[in-house]
């Protein structure tokens, strides 16, 4: 089929055609063809953007000067100068009057969505992530918006100036609704020695309010208070949502306390789990730097539902650049959903819609899609220190922001932050009014 659009580079490289691809092609929905041919770009009878430094068409075009970025080859360390752009900020400034855009678009988009920055030295947690204040987006005070969607509709406006035929097709505004099990029952189904274990550290704490909590739940008294997902499938069966499970089936450890993965009431509950919604693997902490431990994991939940595992969100948001995405395309993962941040709500790629992600180190465009959430549950009570009252404050622009722009907005939460227990009080309210906000016409 004819391409809608044609773009002329004088060197085509894989960089090139991933950011335009993107860009132009998942996010406008344009068929698009890249040529290092100067007369075939001159033939052409569509719509052109000439990403290059000179004028080569005597009729319309649009002109995108490149910095550089995309013919690149390695890693290099950039000193990015940042300019104010429609309300926000742009990076990678050119400076040329054949150009109606300030920066070079495709090479920032391509920045950020690559992740590039994490490919070079930055400040550590805890955990050996990276920190929200070592990002670009949180120095530069854009974190909470999704530059590349705008910059790619802002590409639209012009291009709809310059080719008003041109058909776009970009997609409606969709909410996703995931749920991370790091811990199924809080006190059932755990075995004799943690269950012990447990009694003893609430003795040595002196929490009799925890041990009388615990042997009321053991003895059939009352709920286990992590056991919510009766009150989860009424809620997203009142909203017509199918959610994702992602569930940590892994052997215990210092950061991995779920349930023993042979424990048949554990593998019942996956298999409800399974029968409305969709169910990936949560990898363990541990498994980050074990690819072995990581196939285990993945097999043993396939086991379980009777199904191919495809879709992931790593335990912790354990994310190392290129490792955790190579391991999890060799086991034939598609669908990752562990793209942001612990620390912040916002958007760690720029991005709010899916996009296949680009292996850096190998000049690599993979099949493995990445699925971006804007907002996680423990980051606003657990980071933040935001209380339940105060919490729809902080969420409503993040909705407010991916709607601006049609992209898809995921939420993260747990099953214990429905529990109306301790810190999770007034939490299943807030949960609710963010579905009932998204999703409102």
């Amino acid at each position: 089929m004819k391409p809608e659009i044609l773009i002329y580079s004088p060197k085509i490289t894989n960089r090139l055609r991933y950011i335009t691809q993107l860009v132009l092609g998942d996010l406008l929905g344009l068929r698009i063809s890249i040529t290092s041919d100067v007369q075939e770009y001159q033939a052409f009878d569509g719509a052109r953007i000439c990403y290059h430094n000179q004028q080569l068409a005597e009729g319309s075009e649009l002109i995108i000067v490149p910095c550089g970025l995309l013919v690149e080859k390695g890693i290099n360390s950039h000193q990015l100068k940042f300019i104010d752009f429609e309300g926000s900020k742009a990076f990678f400034p050119v400076y040329s009057r054949l150009s109606p855009l300030p920066f070079d678009l495709f090479a920032a988009a391509f920045y950020m969505v690559s992740r590039y920055e994490e490919y070079l030295p930055y400040i550590r947690d805890e955990h050996g992530r990276i920190a929200p204040s070592s990002c670009i987006a949180y120095q530069q005070g854009f974190l909470k918006v999704a530059v590349v969607n705008r910059w790619a509709v802002s590409l639209k406006n012009l291009l709809a100036g310059i080719y008003p035929d041109l058909k776009f097709r970009s997609a409606a505004f969709s909410f996703e609704p995931s749920i991370d099990i790091d811990a199924a029952w809080a006190y059932r189904n755990k075995g004799l020695i943690r269950t012990l274990g447990g009694y003893f550290k609430d003795l040595i704490n002196a929490d009799f309010s925890e041990m009388k909590m615990r042997s009321k739940v053991l003895l059939g008294m009352e709920k286990d208070p992590f056991d919510t997902f009766g009150l989860m499938h009424e809620i997203h069966q009142q909203y017509n949502l199918k959610p994702r499970f992602f569930i940590l089936f892994a052997d215990y450890g210092l950061n991995d306390k779920n349930i023993p993965v042979n424990n048949d009431r554990f593998q019942i509950l996956i298999k409800s789990l399974a029968d409305y919604a969709h169910v990936g693997i949560h990898p363990s902490y541990a498994s980050n730097k074990a690819p072995a431990l990581l196939a285990k994991e993945i097999a043993g939940l396939g086991q379980v539902v009777k199904a191919e595992i495809t879709e992931s969100r790593q335990h912790f948001l354990m994310l190392s650049f290129p490792e955790t995405y190579r391991n999890l395309i060799n086991l034939d993962i598609t669908d990752d959903y562990t793209m942001g941040f612990a620390g912040q709500p916002g958007f760690r790629a720029g991005i709010c819609s899916p996009f296949r992600w680009y292996d850096l180190d190998s000049e690599t465009i993979t099949d493995l899609t990445l699925h971006p959430f804007a907002l996680m549950e423990g980051t606003l009570r657990d980071y933040l220190k935001i209380e339940a009252i105060q919490a729809m404050e902080y969420i409503k622009p993040l909705i407010d922001e991916v709607k601006s722009v049609s992209g898809t907005f995921i939420s993260l939460w747990h099953n214990e932050s429905f529990s109306e227990q301790k810190r999770w009080v007034g939490w299943v309210e807030v949960y609710r009014a963010m579905l009932g906000y998204a999703l409102r016409s």
